[in-house]
């Protein structure tokens, strides 16, 4: 008889184990001649060598499972000890990842497509495009896939903390506070994609870091994605300061809307700036997104294109406005 400590990683107790461990008893039963004890992330057995090797290597089959596709269920646990396939494995080929549901997240148009090919293919991205274009759903997407595949150590998510229409002072509570309303989309579509417990798991251990763009300055990022989210809103030192920060094994992807500058009209987007600047630097992609990416409701799209007629009249008026005469 002889004795292992098999340790879980990277994968949701909750979801391996099964609520009140229904999955953790069925393996249990489905091996008899073993004596397995979980502990945390820890599962201790001991037994009989041979069923010993059968019983690791599908444990290790079944983290794959879980860490791949959020879920893990009496079926595909039988599936797995029986050697057939799993009812997963017939998923959607061109899913970035699965969410805690187990819906398959993939792109839906041909801009979020060219968004992950250029993910795959260098390391700075721009993508720009406008509100319900996917390009920060996508972004995180890509990133949690990076993570889960153990590409890189941790994923740092930021946005400039500019007021649109607020004033930070006036908000309650100390800095987290007033800061975390202006990140909760980022937060938002974490949540969609890791289990509450492994996110929180990932936030305590800064494996992911949401912050705010100011608290950048001075770092270097090494082994990561990191997301620049609504940079429009940056100053072109604020941008220079963040792009600068990429260190060795990691990709950046910036994303914005030029349609929703919150900047003082005097203050140039460091955003629109750095695009005509890196536009022909080699390793950067920069992706354009438009109405026709927009995924959210139907109504989204009807209400960006009414904002674009609306602004090319009123652009078109003021450049025919006659200009009054000069007083002599």
């Amino acid at each position: 008889m002889i004795e292992k400590h098999l340790v879980l990683e990277n994968v949701d107790l909750v979801t391996f184990y099964g609520i009140k461990n229904v999955h953790l008893q069925m393996i249990k039963s489905l091996y008899p001649k073993l004596r397995i004890v979980a502990r945390g992330n820890v599962i201790k057995v001991m037994g009989d060598e041979e069923e010993m090797c059968a019983f690791e290597d599908n444990i290790d089959k079944m983290q794959k499972h879980c860490i791949k596709y959020n879920s893990l269920n009496e079926e595909t646990i039988l599936n797995i000890i029986k050697g057939e396939r799993t009812t997963d494995e017939h998923a959607d080929n061109s899913a970035i990842v699965y969410s805690v549901t187990g819906k398959p997240i993939a792109p839906r148009s041909d801009n979020q497509v060219a968004l992950v090919d250029a993910f795959n293919a260098e390391d700075m991205i721009f993508a720009i495009g406008p509100a319900g274009s996917g390009k920060t759903y996508m972004s995180i997407a890509l990133a949690v896939r990076a993570l889960k595949n153990k590409e890189i150590r941790k994923i740092i998510l930021s946005r400039p903390a500019v007021e649109a229409g607020e004033k930070l002072g006036f908000l309650p509570g100390d800095m987290k506070d007033k800061i975390d309303p202006y990140l909760q989309p980022l937060y938002d579509a974490l949540e969609d994609m890791i289990p509450a417990q492994k996110l929180q798991e990932y936030m305590e251990q800064n494996v992911i870091q949401i912050a705010p763009l100011a608290f950048m300055r001075g770092r270097t990022l090494n082994d990561a994605v990191v997301i620049l989210d609504e940079a429009q809103n940056t100053t072109t030192q604020q941008i220079k300061m963040f792009l600068t920060r990429m260190g060795q094994g990691t990709k950046m992807i910036i994303t914005g809307d030029m349609t929703q500058i919150d900047l003082p009209h005097s203050v140039k987007s460091g955003l629109r700036e750095a695009t005509e600047v890196l536009k022909n630097v080699k390793g950067i992609s920069i992706i354009h997104m438009n109405e026709k990416d927009i995924v959210r409701h139907k109504l989204v799209t009807r209400i960006v294109n009414a904002y674009a007629k609306y602004d090319r009249h009123r652009e078109s008026a003021i450049q025919e406005c006659p200009k009054p005469d000069s007083v002599h």
